[in-house]
């Protein structure tokens, strides 16, 4: 099982800022006397939206949680990779959180921690994180009674 970050919020915010920008562009070619300022120029605001939505979504394709038979593996990371690697029977919490936004669009955030350990891994806003954590729980559960 991979879990990967939802898409949901991504493809929210590329059709804000294409709706952002259409209005501006709108707006700008219907006045009857428009400012003396380049059209480029109120289109750096959708732009920076659009670097800052960019960025989410590659950040998304490149953080990965993992349920390979007995262990679980968290990988973030372009050029530089963090990696983690813990056995399923050490798993001792599993948690989610949901925020109200994250409620109405079916996301939350995933946090994963085992005994002994201060850390923990977190993969925010993932789908389905009720499910998700159930099912770690059992794969957990089902190994330390091997």
């Amino acid at each position: 099982m991979k879990v990967r970050q939802s898409l949901k919020g991504v493809k929210i915010a590329y059709a804000l800022v294409a709706i952002l920008a259409a209005a501006i562009a709108a707006y700008w070619l219907g006045a009857s006397d428009p400012p003396q300022v380049p059209l480029w120029a109120p289109m750096l605001a959708p732009a920076a939206l659009l670097l800052l939505t960019a960025i989410r979504h590659l950040r998304r394709r490149t953080t990965c949680l993992d349920v390979q038979g007995d262990r679980l593996r968290y990988e973030a990371g372009l050029f530089s990779k963090t990696s983690r690697i813990m056995e399923l029977s050490k798993v001792q919490d599993v948690r989610f959180d949901q925020t109200f936004g994250q409620r109405i669009i079916g996301t939350g955030d995933l946090s994963v921690e085992t005994a002994g350990e201060t850390s923990r891994i977190v993969m925010p806003s993932i789908d389905r994180p009720r499910e998700v954590a159930e099912h770690i729980l059992e794969l957990s559960r089902a190994l330390r009674g091997k």
